[in-house]
């Protein structure tokens, strides 16, 4: 036997779970795993980096691997972050329309902010 816990008028508005709470738990779950492995890789290199110079460390950036870690960085950071603050602004941001706003802005924000990265990383990798 299953229990509905909404009140009749909440079934016929049509107000309750939008079932994705799940979706968005698990996949800020699987970003988080993929930047503490991608961190760590990061770290590590940025570690072997300390006393070289640009040159080096251009040729490390050009390396298939190492531009293929920081892609994944900075697209999984991203996201994360996108993520997160939709959490925070579904949680804080009471008024509709500002409401609205910050969702817009926070989606492009971190579009432009992973784009931008991805094409820096690119660029370097690829000699432009």
């Amino acid at each position: 036997m299953s229990r509905n816990l909404r009140t009749p008028l909440k079934r016929a508005m049509g107000l309750g779970s939008a079932k994705d709470g799940t979706g968005h738990f698990m996949v800020q779950r699987i970003t988080a795993i993929a930047l503490v492995l991608a961190g760590a890789w990061l770290i590590g290199l940025l570690l072997s980096l300390n006393s070289t110079d640009y040159v080096f460390v251009r040729a490390t950036v050009r390396d298939p691997l190492n531009a293929t870690v920081l892609v994944a960085f900075l697209i999984a950071a991203c996201w994360h972050a996108k993520l997160g603050l939709q959490v925070v602004i579904e949680d804080y941001v009471h008024a509709p329309l500002l409401a609205g706003i910050a969702h817009l802005a926070n989606i492009f924000a971190c579009a432009l902010l992973a784009v931008a990265g991805v094409l820096a990383v690119l660029r370097i990798a690829l000699g432009a």
